[in-house]
C-alpha cells in the first residue's frame, strides 16, 4: 500500500513560560493526550520555519513547512490570498492584505474590528470602492479582506496584529505605494464613520471598523507545483485565504469544510472527518487551525489553551481513522506576553517513522528529539523518506 502522509498544524501554539501557568508554555499546560502520543510514540525536533531577515509570520513559516524556501518564491501575503478568493493577478497587479480595523485617538484598539462578520465588511467595501477609484477593494471572510492595484510598486508595511495599542503613525504605509494607500485609508475613514453598518455595531456594544489597513502587497508568485516537489498528490484543508492561496499556487486540492471558520468556533471534528475522507484518495493532507493564533494575538491565555486542547482532540479523531505517518507543529510561536509572532523554532513530532525517548509535546521537549535542529523546508524531505 501506498505510504500516506498527514500534517496537522496548530497555528501560533508555540509560546513562552508564563508566570500563571507556573513557568510552563500554554502547550505543556494544556491537556493534550493525542500530542502526546504522537511524541511517545514518534520523534521530534525543532523546526526553524522563519528565515533569518525575513518578518515571522504565517506567510513565510507555512511555506517553509510546506517545503518551499521562501527566499527564493515569497513576494508577499497579498498575492497569496488573491488565488484563493479567485483573483487572477496580472504581470503589472500588487495584491495587499486590507485589514478592517479600529482605530481611536490614533491608537490601533483592535486589528479585527470587533471579529466583524464577512457580511458587514462586504457592505463597507462596496461603499468604499464606489468612492474609489484605480484600487478595487475585495471582500474576503470577516476583517480579512483584499486590494488590488494595477500597476502598483510596493510599499513597506506593518501587519496590524503587530501594533495592537501602539500608536498608527509610525507604522503607516511608507514606499512607492504610500501616496495612494494613505488617501484611501483617509477615505475609508470618511466612508466609514457614518456607515449603517458601523452605527449598528456601535448600538450593539461592538468595535466598528473605523478604517482598512493594507500590508503585505505581494506579486504573482512562482511556486512549484507540489507534485512535482514531492511526487505526491496533496490537498490542504483551512478556513484562512492565505494557506489556500499558497495551496491553490502549488496546484494542490483545497478541501472545503462547512463550519471551518479560523477562529475559536471552528468545528474541528468536520476537519477531522474531511482529513480521512480526503486521504483516501490524496497522497498528502495540510490541516491547519488558526485558533491558537487568533487565542495569540488577543492575549486570551485561556481561549490559547482551549483552543489547543480542540485541535488535540481533532487529532486524536484522525488518528483513529488514519493509519499514515502525522506530523504535529505550529507554524511558529505566538507568544500571550507578546500577542505577535515571533521567529524561534518550533517542535514538530512525527508518528509513524521512527522513536526516540520524548514522552510528551512540548517546546521543551523538542530540544531533545533525535532529529535535532532543521530548517522548515527539510520537514517534508524528512517525513517522506
Amino acid at each position: 500500500m501506498r505510504q500516506k502522509y498527514c500534517i496537522i498544524l496548530g497555528d501560533g501554539m508555540a509560546d513562552e513560560p508564563i508566570a500563571e501557568l507556573s513557568g510552563k508554555t500554554p502547550l505543556e499546560a494544556a491537556h493534550t493526550p493525542n500530542m502526546d502520543y504522537i511524541a511517545r510514540e514518534g520523534a521530534m525536533g525543532l523546526l526553524k520555519t522563519v528565515p533569518d531577515g525575513f518578518t515571522p509570520g504565517s506567510d513565510v513559516a507555512n511555506l517553509s513547512v510546506l517545503g518551499y524556501d521562501p527566499t527564493t518564491c515569497y513576494t508577499g501575503r497579498g498575492a497569496l490570498e488573491a488565488a484563493s478568493m479567485g483573483i487572477s493577478l496580472g504581470p503589472e497587479e500588487i495584491a495587499y492584505r486590507c485589514n478592517l480595523v479600529t482605530v481611536r485617538n490614533e491608537i490601533l484598539e483592535d486589528f479585527n474590528a470587533g471579529h466583524i462578520t464577512s457580511e458587514e465588511g462586504a457592505a463597507l467595501l462596496k461603499s468604499l470602492n464606489e468612492k474609489l477609484s484605480g484600487m478595487v477593494f475585495h471582500p474576503g471572510i470577516s476583517y480579512r479582506n483584499l486590494l488590488t492595484i494595477d500597476g502598483g510598486k510596493g510599499c513597506t508595511s506593518t501587519p496590524p496584529h503587530d501594533i495592537t495599542g501602539e500608536p498608527v503613525a509610525s507604522y503607516l504605509p511608507d514606499g512607492p505605494d504610500a501616496g495612494i494607500l494613505l488617501k484611501a485609508m483617509k477615505i475609508s475613514e470618511e466612508v466609514f464613520a457614518h456607515h449603517p453598518v458601523n452605527l449598528a455595531r456601535l448600538d450593539q456594544g461592538k468595535n466598528p471598523a473605523t478604517t482598512i489597513w493594507p500590508w503585505s502587497g505581494g506579486m504573482r508568485p512562482a511556486i512549484k507545483p507540489f507534485i512535482e516537489l514531492t511526487g505526491l498528490s496533496g490537498g490542504i484543508i483551512s478556513a484562512v485565504d492565505l494557506l489556500n492561496g499558497i495551496g491553490i499556487y502549488a496546484g494542490m486540492e483545497i478541501v472545503r469544510v462547512p463550519g471551518a471558520t479560523g477562529f475559536i468556533d471552528t468545528d474541528y471534528q468536520a476537519k477531522a472527518r474531511y482529513a480521512i475522507e480526503a486521504l483516501k484518495h490524496l497522497d498528502f493532507l495540510f490541516v491547519h487551525v488558526e485558533a491558537p493564533d487568533e487565542a495569540g494575538h488577543m492575549g486570551d491565555l485561556k481561549e490559547k489553551i482551549l483552543a489547543i486542547e480542540r485541535v488535540d482532540e481533532m487529532i486524536g479523531t484522525i488518528i483513529k481513522g488514519f493509519s499514515g505517518r502525522i506530523t504535529v507543529l505550529p507554524d511558529h510561536p505566538t507568544p500571550i506576553r507578546l500577542k505577535t509572532h515571533t521567529a524561534e523554532p518550533v517542535p514538530f513530532a512525527i508518528l509513524g517513522k521512527d522513536k526516540d525517548t520524548t514522552s510528551r509535546f512540548s517546546e521543551q521537549e523538542g530540544k531533545t528529539g533525535m532529529y535535532g535542529l532543521l530548517q522548515g523546508p527539510s520537514l517534508i524531505p524528512l517525513l517522506i523518506s
